[in-house]
């Protein structure tokens, strides 16, 4: 049973000001982005490490797309072919928005590691610009400055709107805004290398950047598999499981006619399928002492969505986490 009725939840006010302001946030990010792909693919001359940087620019244009896709999905009320919903929209675009990353991270290793072997030795000339004649170089370090300044600004302030909203496509968007300062570092360290002589240091820096995708790519892909195959749910950077866990269990577990109470909680993307399992103390419960239940779940945090309340002779082994009651009689 749910205050939802198994519909679209009703999301708080403060919580609608949040996905308005993030869509606003990966609008902007996106005309940015494309503004980066454009300068960086003009300056980006023999360079490897710009070509890796450029690359990267364009997965970065994935999870802002994946992201305002799923919230519009996601918005879509339950039908007889979806009674859950479309919330795990959000898990879909996470998925995708990682594969790419750990393909093009692949690809980039690959690439790169190539060049370094063949000893392949780049070279920058010379550009003239308003009469003025200087080494390209200069172009492609100003290229990354404006690319790597950006994404820092952007991703602080995506990453608080990820945490409230449990927002994973997000989450994983802000991540990689934070870390496209190093592309951009890595990228310079590469260009200025090749201006002092050193060949190898373009190739190097390239590698680094794509150990930075791959790793990226491979810490999603996973997070966004184990969401998708119904996995206890977790935090939004799913360092540990979420607290709403166990808060539930111990919310159950103080009523005075509850002897034992175990709790599966899955991830549906913005918000939570929570499902209780409780052995009564007496043998008859009655239709209220359940709606009770579920009513105090449901106001355990705007997330908890659908709640379903069961009561059993004895827990299923093995399929829920069990706190033990008062034992009162």
């Amino acid at each position: 049973m749910s205050r939802h009725d198994l519909g679209h939840p009703a999301l708080p006010e403060e919580r609608r000001r949040d996905v308005r302001r993030a869509v606003r946030l990966e609008v902007v990010s996106l005309g940015y982005l494309l503004t980066c792909v454009a300068v960086v693919a003009a300056t980006m001359g023999n360079s490897q490490a710009m070509k890796a940087a450029w690359i990267e620019d364009l997965l970065s244009l994935i999870p802002p797309t994946a992201f305002l896709v799923a919230v519009r999905v996601a918005r879509k009320p339950p039908d007889p072919e979806h009674p859950y919903g479309h919330h795990r929209s959000v898990a879909t675009g996470h998925l995708v928005a990682a594969v790419a990353l750990l393909t093009m991270g692949l690809y980039l290793l690959y690439d790169n590691v190539t060049k370094l072997v063949t000893a392949e030795h780049p070279s920058i000339g010379t550009v003239q610009l308003l009469g003025v004649t200087f080494w390209q170089g200069w172009l492609m370090v100003a290229a990354m400055v404006y690319t790597g300044v950006g994404p820092v600004i952007l991703g602080r302030l995506k990453l608080p709107l990820a945490e409230r909203l449990h927002d994973k496509v997000l989450h994983a968007d802000a991540d990689m805004n934070k870390a496209d300062w190093m592309t951009a570092g890595g990228a310079v360290l590469g260009v200025i290398g090749i201006g002092l002589g050193l060949w190898w240091a373009d190739a190097v820096a390239a590698l680094a950047i794509s150990v930075s995708v791959l790793r990226d790519g491979w810490r999603n892909v996973r997070h966004a598999v184990d969401a998708l195959v119904d996995a206890r749910a977790h935090t939004v950077d799913d360092t540990e499981p979420h607290p709403l866990n166990e808060a539930a269990r111990q919310r159950l577990a103080e009523l005075d006619w509850v002897r034992e109470v175990g709790i599966r909680v899955r991830d549906q993307g913005h918000v939570f399928h929570l499902e209780a399992f409780v052995v009564p103390h007496q043998e008859q419960v009655g239709v209220a002492q359940l709606e009770g239940a579920a009513h105090l779940l449901e106001e355990l945090d705007w997330k908890i969505h659908d709640v379903v309340v069961t009561v059993v002779s004895e827990l299923p082994e093995g399929k829920v986490f069990v706190t033990r009651g008062d034992n009162r009689s």
